[in-house]
């Protein structure tokens, strides 16, 4: 009896711990097929290229709440700035060049200011202006999603595809050929 008990306690450690499984291999095979499903069509939320990325809602100088998933369908510049750092102020007129062109070819430029690192929010809009801005500048006063995004060195840029995964991470400023040159290596 003692021998049984045994015998039946090591089979069920044993299928306790995956090493044996009495469960007909049919059932299995369909349950391992709709796991590698599932897998396939999950994309991995993240900062990486090839990740999803994460996704946020803030509101614009305008007032108008803007969520990145809103923007599936165009190639997404995503910068993260300020108006005191050099290399910011560098960009600010490369990319208004690249947005007025490329607008129409659906690629939008999200400019995320680092709102909690500003000097002076006030001039913010002032600085908007006086600088012939028109995509969205987003305001991230509370400083989460430049935390998220690890814009810790300003300017950093993300390049979206059309399906909101992230194809490249860039940090220091960038000029109208270089993103030309991005959209068009998306191609």
């Amino acid at each position: 009896m003692y021998k049984k008990l045994i015998l039946v306690f090591g089979i069920v450690v044993l299928m306790v711990s995956g090493i044996v499984d009495l469960a007909p291999s049919v059932t299995i095979g369909i349950a391992q097929e709709k796991s590698n499903e599932v897998n396939a069509n999950e994309m991995e939320v993240g900062l990486k290229e090839g990740n999803k990325a994460p996704d946020f809602q803030l509101s614009s100088l305008d007032g108008i709440e803007m969520r990145l998933s809103d923007m599936r369908g165009k190639v997404v510049f995503l910068n993260f700035w300020a108006t005191w750092c050099p290399p910011c102020k560098e960009e600010l007129p490369h990319m208004q060049k690249f947005y007025q062109v490329q607008k129409k070819n659906e690629v939008e430029v999200l400019a995320v200011n680092l709102t909690t690192a500003e000097r002076n929010v006030n001039g913010l809009e002032k600085f908007v202006k006086d600088n012939g801005l028109t995509f969205p500048v987003l305001l991230d006063k509370k400083g989460e999603i430049g935390q998220t995004y690890q814009a810790f060195t300003i300017p950093t840029s993300y390049l979206i595809d059309k399906e909101g995964i992230i194809r490249k991470k860039l940090i220091g400023p960038m000029d109208v050929k270089m993103m030309n040159d991005l959209v068009n290596s998306l191609e």
